[in-house]
């Protein structure tokens, strides 16, 4: 099934989720260390970029700096939609509140501070409930 590709349909339908956990962001030489299930991978020059549970990678002695909440959009946007990323994040920076973007196949994932967590979910439902139609 193809995903949405209007705008107003995508912000108005979010539905977004706050998973449960933190999850911190860590790089490592190679691959997945054994044991792990990151949520998240990005291969990069300068190393694996995961995106983990907070207690995964503290019991695997990762090192991270961001701690971070993990919030599903629900509505299944197309990877050709436009403007779904940029108004999410506006939305969240005038807030005060920084936001990084993930895209899956079906749904949008943003990693926000984790002791802001709440308080992206209320201002995503905001705009959610502004682009109604």
């Amino acid at each position: 099934m193809a995903g949405e590709t209007d705008l107003q349909k995508l912000l108005g339908g979010m539905r977004p989720r706050l998973n449960p956990g933190r999850y911190v962001f860590a790089t490592v030489a190679g691959g997945v260390p054994p044991g792990l299930a990151p949520v998240v991978t990005v291969a990069e020059p300068e190393g694996l970029t995961l995106v983990l549970r907070q207690e995964d990678a503290d019991a695997a002695g990762l090192a991270y700096a961001y701690v971070a909440g993990w919030i599903t959009l629900r509505v299944h946007s197309a990877l050709e939609a436009v403007g779904l990323t940029a108004a999410v994040a506006t939305a969240l920076a005038d807030a005060g509140l920084s936001c990084n973007v993930v895209a899956g196949f079906h749904h949008d994932h943003l990693f926000v501070p984790d002791e802001s967590a709440g308080r992206a979910v209320a201002v995503l439902e905001d705009l959610a409930g502004r682009s109604a139609g």
